[in-house]
């Protein structure tokens, strides 16, 4: 995701209201979020769909990362060669 130009991607409701067709084609063209105010507070952001979707499976490794950082702190790992084995059992 690009990153947030705030003379070009904090928008009022208003504006929005009244131009959202412009508004979803800038999101998609330039892949930066807009953020929507409402009375002079961030009330929303509106991103692109295949920009979302990149944002939830980078959320989804890191948070896989952390159980397992957790699970090593914890001595609940699994060795290496004991994960290799049960997966090629499976497969």
């Amino acid at each position: 995701m690009q990153r947030l130009k705030f003379d070009q991607d904090i928008r009022p409701m208003s504006e929005f209201r009244t131009g959202i067709a412009s508004f979803l084609k800038q999101i998609h063209d330039t892949k930066r979020p807009l953020v929507i105010t409402q009375h002079g507070k961030g009330v929303a952001v509106l991103l692109d769909v295949t920009e979302y979707e990149a944002m939830q499976e980078k959320i989804e490794l890191l948070e896989d990362i952390q159980t397992s950082i957790a699970q090593l702190n914890a001595d609940t790992g699994i060795e290496h060669n004991k994960a290799q084995a049960t997966i090629l059992e499976r497969i």
